[in-house]
């Protein structure tokens, strides 16, 4: 009875935290600047990409272990999406699953981009996949593919500008 009790806590868990990483928020850029614009002590690390972007898939691994690899520095990292809202259900969703993504995934929505890219960084050019560090209202931007020193050096300027 106890197996049984265990195995029914134990597949209630798992169905519960993974229908909560399905859970897939609609944000514009105001909103989610304001999201890490009041807290002073994490840092957010925000990642541009596409589920059609080979760059962004590629790079997602390292992405996904950020959070891990800096154990005891208060670091969140949140994925924009830029597919399609249309394509939720049908494309983003079902790569999150197939890919066990653990990070916040957010979509982007916005319409006009020479309106919204500018209120990230005026230097970006709109490619992806793209990288935005935010703590203690300083900020840290890159274009284009991260490797593990480009993260290292990405976090470590965020950390210094304390």
């Amino acid at each position: 009875m106890k197996h049984l009790i265990l195995i029914i806590f134990l597949s209630l868990f798992l169905v519960n935290s993974y229908s909560q990483q399905t859970n897939v928020k609609s944000v514009n850029i105001n909103q989610l600047k304001a999201r890490f614009e009041n807290s002073n002590d994490t840092i957010f690390f925000v990642n541009f990409w596409a589920t059609w972007c080979k760059p962004c898939v590629e790079e997602m691994p390292l992405i996904e272990n950020i959070q891990s690899s800096f154990k005891g520095i208060p670091v969140k990292v949140l994925l924009v999406s830029l597919d399609f809202k249309s394509q939720l259900e049908s494309r983003l969703i079902p790569f999150i699953k197939e890919n066990y993504v653990q990070s916040e995934v957010l979509i982007l929505d916005e319409g006009n981009p020479n309106e919204w890219i500018p209120k990230v960084d005026k230097s970006w050019s709109g490619a992806i996949p793209a990288c935005w560090i935010y703590h203690n209202k300083q900020e840290v931007f890159h274009e284009g593919q991260v490797n593990p020193k480009i993260i290292d050096d990405l976090l470590s300027k965020s950390i210094s500008k304390q």
